[in-house]
């Protein structure tokens, strides 16, 4: 098998390209690098850069590298930034995979692994999130999500391709300092954006009906997420693989943002009160993820902690603002 990963240069895609290749994958990257840093990819791998949106270049890539499958890596993911461009979302998530699709299939590809987001449930009020479970997204981001599965699916019945759809759940940590997360949208790198600028870190609400008034999420260390991906490439490729595959990625636990607060006050040592602001929309009081739909049909389970995550991500940040406090 030789595997193109689109958005590979990406944080969560140079993590999978990494375990990929590690587990003796060939695997090739397109990526235009408008977020992905090249340098985060091992030695040796061919990186393409470009857009999925030239349809010129994808094909290309597809039959120039023998690509035998495809993991999708590619896209836009912000979700406030979503609500205000949604045509950008449409365009470079919907289109973009239609153009990606069109040109597996007249590549003849015969797998294809799709990078989807817990945000395609939405905020479905239930203790544990099933792949059952109701798909209501609230934003465009979370939209585009849903209709990627719907395509991806589709496609895969249509023209006999073996597909998978990884649903995100909250992804945090760094294999190695050099692949951390260097955008400041998620909650821990924004923990460590405020105490860098010795700034208290902000809460948004401590009213959600949950045992300290903030949201609970399920947190997966990105090297698990990483080894997700390649335990469901390697089933797609199985011989006689076939029909599509849809799971949550998760631990299946819940941290709330006070404890996660907590924990990066006592890795930093920061103890910093935070601000509690007010509650931003959508926000869930309560998004965990059902993991044993994953763990039978994978064999795969988390095995990092949140306090690693942390750790690791403090580590990165470091690294990328040396002038950040040590306490």
């Amino acid at each position: 098998m030789t595997w193109l990963i689109t958005g590979g240069a990406g944080y969560i895609g140079a993590h999978v390209a990494r375990s990929m290749t590690a587990a003796g994958e060939r695997v090739v990257v397109l990526d235009d690098l408008s977020t992905g840093v090249a340098e985060r990819l091992p030695a040796g791998i061919p990186l393409i850069r470009g857009s999925l949106l030239d349809r010129e270049l994808v094909d290309r890539t597809l039959t120039g590298h023998g690509v035998t499958g495809v993991v999708h890596l590619a896209g836009k993911k912000q979700v406030g930034q979503s609500v205000e461009q949604p045509l950008t979302y449409y365009r470079e998530n919907v289109h973009g995979l239609t153009v990606l699709l069109e040109a597996v299939v007249a590549a003849g590809v015969g797998r294809f692994l799709f990078s989807s987001s817990a945000a395609v449930y939405g905020v479905p009020d239930v203790e544990l999130i099933t792949e059952h479970t109701p798909a209501v997204p609230i934003n465009p981001y979370g939209e585009t999500k849903l209709a990627g599965e719907w395509l991806v699916r589709a496609t895969g019945r249509a023209h006999s391709i073996a597909t998978g759809c990884l649903r995100y759940f909250n992804v945090a940590g760094a294999a190695e300092p050099e692949l951390s997360d260097i955008g400041v949208f998620n909650i821990i790198p924004m923990f460590f954006d405020r105490i860098s600028r010795g700034e208290a870190p902000r809460i948004f609400g401590a009213d959600y009906p949950t045992p300290d008034g903030t949201c609970i999420r399920d947190y997966i260390h990105v090297a698990d997420l990483a080894d997700a991906h390649l335990a469901a490439a390697r089933r797609l490729a199985a011989p006689g693989a076939g029909g599509d595959l849809t799971v949550n990625i998760g631990r299946g636990e819940g941290v709330s943002v006070r404890e996660l607060a907590d924990l990066v006050a006592d890795v930093t040592g920061d103890r910093t009160e935070p601000v509690v602001e007010a509650r931003r929309p959508g926000d869930a009081a309560r998004a965990v993820a059902s993991v044993e739909l994953i763990a039978g049909e994978l064999g795969w389970t988390a095995t990092r902690g949140v306090r690693e995550m942390v750790e690791s991500a403090w580590e990165g940040w470091r690294l990328r603002h040396p002038a950040a406090p040590v306490r």
